[in-house]
């Protein structure tokens, strides 16, 4: 198998950007959704307004913006910058506005967001983006930037809660693992000696130097106990898992060959669009359509390791028209029902189906690069579908 295609979202629920290499982070793919936008609810107290975040079900013509990233220049002297393009149906104007793709924040307005029970804060970028947007949507719109903020990750969807990962020491095969706990022991053995030995120096040189010593022996034990909880603690994973405005995991991942099987559900030679899955990673070569529901992880171009933690279930975003920001009347707009008959496997998740994976780095990969053409290796699998345990929540 390998990667086929990968994709960032620099705005939440707009048109994605295609990859052709890019560095592996925790928090996804550099800039991916660093910014989402929010309808201004009317009210007749114009200075607390509310604000609903805009998912591409609830508003299906976000799908008529496409973005584009132009990368800071690596000297610094130009600053990066995502290009938006609205491209009304029916051969009205396309017009485009340039978005700071790293905002300066002062003096901007911070914004409460709460995203699925999961609350983070944004910056309003003002009335210059806002105002584009708004006339492009034909209502109020704002566009929060993320900043340096980030979200928890809900319910078990983190490594360190999956059931395919917990008690999985995640630093190699259990040759490496063994070497790990070998390696702690020996520090752990080798500060200890140094500890006696400072202890017996101090001994040797009057009860009063060794009892002025203890304040120094303490702290050394301390630090080396720290450093070895640092060093040796976190099994392969971040504990405190953080996301950004993506709903639940730093990446998706979805398989072509899957891909493929719903293009074959529909008539009249009609082809499913991949982006309507909302991809990261595509991964072709899979022999069986929808095997990644049993992947646990899969190591890429042997240099990283992802480790798919969750089902992703679907909703009406599938039905969209992209072509004219509607839901779909033709046999596009049927795929969500044909997925419903058999893919509806998650007992978590009954009423809704499901359709690629939810994945996070192993900590060790991180600044790892990942391009099209990487082989992609499954290296661990599970004998049970993962349980979708966040009511409600969609992609």
């Amino acid at each position: 198998m390998q990667v086929s295609e990968l994709y960032t979202y620099p705005i939440k629920s707009l048109q994605g950007v295609p990859l052709a290499a890019a560095n592996l982070t925790a928090r996804g793919f550099p800039y991916d959704r660093r910014f989402m936008l929010l309808k201004v609810i009317h009210s007749d107290d114009k200075a607390s307004e509310p604000l609903q975040n805009m998912h591409v079900p609830e508003f299906p013509e976000m799908s008529l913006f496409y973005t584009d990233l132009i990368y800071p220049s690596n000297d610094g002297t130009q600053p990066g910058r995502i290009i938006v393009t609205y491209r009304p149906p029916g051969g009205a104007q396309v017009r485009t506005l340039d978005v700071p793709l790293q905002p300066d924040t002062r003096g901007l307005e911070e914004l409460a967001i709460m995203m699925h029970q999961s609350p983070t804060k944004g910056y309003n970028m003002g009335a210059t983006y806002n105002d584009w947007f708004s006339e492009c949507f034909g209502y109020r719109v704002v566009i929060a930037y993320l900043g340096p903020h980030s979200r928890r990750v809900l319910g078990s969807f983190a490594p360190e809660k999956s059931a395919a990962h917990r008690g999985q020491r995640k630093t190699g095969a259990g040759l490496a693992g063994r070497n790990d706990w070998i390696s702690m022991r020996v520090v752990g053995g080798l500060a200890g000696v140094t500890l006696l030995l400072n202890f017996v120096a101090g001994v040797t040189a009057g009860e009063v130097s060794a009892m002025r010593m203890l304040p120094s022996l303490m702290a050394t034990a301390i630090a080396v106990v720290l450093s070895m909880l640092i060093r040796y603690g976190g099994g392969g994973w971040t504990k405190d898992e953080r996301i950004t405005f993506a709903d639940t995991a730093p990446y998706l991942l979805v398989s072509r060959t899957s891909v493929d099987d719903v293009s074959a559900r529909l008539a009249d030679d009609e082809k499913m669009d991949v982006t309507k899955f909302r991809p990261n990673l595509v991964v072709s070569g899979a022999e069986t359509a929808f095997e990644e529901d049993f992947w646990a992880e899969v190591q890429i171009g042997r240099v990283a390791r992802l480790l798919l933690t969750a089902n992703c279930i679907r909703c009406q975003s599938l039905n969209v028209d992209y072509a004219t920001g509607r839901m779909s009347t033709g046999e596009t707009g049927t795929v969500l029902k044909k997925l419903m008959k058999d893919r509806r496997v998650d007992k978590g998740a009954k009423f809704s189906p499901v359709f690629g994976r939810y994945v996070f780095l192993e900590k060790e990969s991180e600044g790892r690069p990942v391009r099209v053409g990487d082989e992609v290796v499954v290296s661990r699998r599970t004998e049970e579908r993962m349980v979708y345990d966040w009511p409600g929540l969609t992609n």
